[in-house]
């Protein structure tokens, strides 16, 4: 592409990639001076040129020019990135019909939901947490929501795939941060509000702020889902351009369930929405995922996908790999690996672990903490622990360059009643959890889910995931060592 197809006044110069890591060969690419969290690009300037940048874009006057580079001075950079990433990856996002998802819990979910389902109409594809998927592509996740070069360029990757629709997770840093400001949704779904990432937000009102830009920039054409139960579900949409849509449980909504049943390997619900009413059979368990599975109903019908196309689909959802995910290898006790890794998320899941296990037997609670993020919810965390679990296993999650017993003392800081033990090891935590179980208990191991690695001092390294630990310990410690 030329670059004066990206600017005005400008040389006639060719342009083959966009740079916003100087430390990235990029030949004959325009590096954006973008002022991040720790580190500023103008400081990079010389690294990002020997690296192959032909053109800087930078905000801040610049003392070393070399005259063979092109430089433009703009205002704000990552407004600018926004726009030439948009147009030099050809409006990726106009070409898919996409579903943007936002909120402290569920936002995984849902994603993976509206994937799974509109994949049975049109080619879907998912960016989030969990991964990158489209067609036969899976990839490693990078951030829950990319930077602004990578994901339209993971977007312009769909489109040549032959994608048609895109589940996106919108991370408050990320609209924050301007990641999504260039993202032409056509959905956008607030899921709920609570204690998280204040580290970065400092307050709760700074995290609602956040979030709450998404639905403040939306196109009058869009359509505003909203969680009418959640304290923040109507003020996050009170300026919207768009239409707004609600659903609940609690409170009268357009999609509102009437009525409901929670077993243990599935839920059976009422949805009244446009003056119908629909049973609903699913394979996805706990309260909170009748509003993660209703808030994914609502978007797709607002897109065109009738409820009674849905229907069938919904039976059998796909196990979201480390999302209320039970693993059962014929052991005679429950096993729960969630993500969960908020005060609110642990909470929901504690309290299904409680509604699912026999009066008499115990919930045998798992979790860690995350190294350098948010240390305020660490006592919150043992205080939830000491009210819902029987038998609580403090252990390591992405401890950083923070020391896991560290981290294990300030959540044990808010138990005061209930037994624990800290086992840093966290392969070690879960096969200790299945070695001590008894038939009719429930094990629920919380924070990572299927993550593949984990974060230490020095960056990732390799982990199974806990999904495929609290198998091989059943398979190994429990069926194992029985001498029947």
């Amino acid at each position: 592409m030329k670059l004066s197809e990206l600017f005005e006044n400008v040389p006639d110069i060719e342009i083959r990639s966009l740079m916003v890591d100087s430390r990235k060969k990029r030949p004959d690419s325009i590096f954006f001076c973008e002022k991040g969290m720790m580190f500023d690009g103008h400081r990079f300037v010389e690294q990002a040129i020997q690296n192959g940048a032909k053109v800087i874009v930078h905000s801040e006057p610049l003392e070393n020019k070399h005259p063979d580079i092109t430089y433009i001075k703009v205002k704000d950079v990552n407004a600018v990135l926004n726009k030439v990433a948009d147009a030099f990856y050809g409006y990726p996002s106009h070409n898919l019909l996409m579903f943007g998802v936002t909120g402290t819990n569920g936002k995984s979910s849902i994603a993976c939901i509206i994937r799974d389902v509109m994949n049975q109409f049109m080619p879907t594809g998912y960016i989030g947490t969990i991964a990158i998927e489209y067609g036969n592509v899976k990839l490693p996740p990078l951030l829950t929501t990319p930077d602004i070069d990578d994901l339209h360029g993971i977007l312009a990757d769909m489109v040549s795939a032959g994608i048609r629709c895109c589940a996106l997770e919108a991370s408050s840093i990320g609209i924050e941060q301007g990641r999504v400001d260039a993202i032409d949704f056509d959905a956008a779904i607030f899921t709920n509000l609570t204690h998280d990432h204040l580290d970065y937000h400092g307050t709760m009102e700074n995290y609602f702020q956040a979030k709450k830009k998404l639905f403040d920039h939306l196109k009058e054409s869009c359509v505003a889902i909203t969680n009418v139960d959640d304290p923040y579900g109507m003020k996050i949409v009170a300026d919207c351009k768009c239409p707004v849509v609600t659903y609940g449980i609690d409170h009268p909504a357009d999609y509102q369930v009437t009525r409901y049943q929670l077993l243990k390997d599935r839920t059976i619900f009422t949805l009244r929405c446009n003056n119908m009413e629909y049973e609903l059979e699913t394979n996805l368990v706990a309260r909170f995922n009748i509003y993660n599975l209703v808030a994914a109903i609502a978007a797709m019908n607002q897109k065109g996908i009738s409820i009674t196309q849905m229907l069938p689909l919904l039976k059998h959802i796909p196990q979201i790999a480390g999302r209320m995910e039970r693993i059962d290898e014929g052991q005679p006790f429950n096993i729960l690996v969630d993500f969960a890794h908020t005060p609110d998320g642990i909470e929901k899941l504690c309290q299904y672990a409680s509604a699912i296990t026999p009066k008499g037997n115990r919930i045998i609670a798992i979790t860690g903490s995350a190294g350098k993020r948010d240390t305020a919810k660490r006592p919150i965390f043992g205080q939830l622990l000491d009210k819902y679990a029987d038998m609580i296993i403090l252990t390591e999650d992405d401890p950083r360059n923070e020391k896991p017993l560290d981290i294990c003392k300030e959540i044990a800081s808010g138990i005061h009643e209930k037994p624990y033990v800290i086992i840093e090891d966290r392969y070690d935590a879960i096969r200790q959890a299945v070695e001590i179980a008894d038939k009719g208990d429930t094990i629920i191991i919380m924070g990572k889910g299927d993550e593949k690695f984990i974060y230490r001092e020095f960056g990732r390294e390799p982990y199974e995931g806990d999904d495929a630990i609290a198998r091989e310990a059943v398979r190994k410690y429990y069926f194992g060592n029985r001498e029947d």
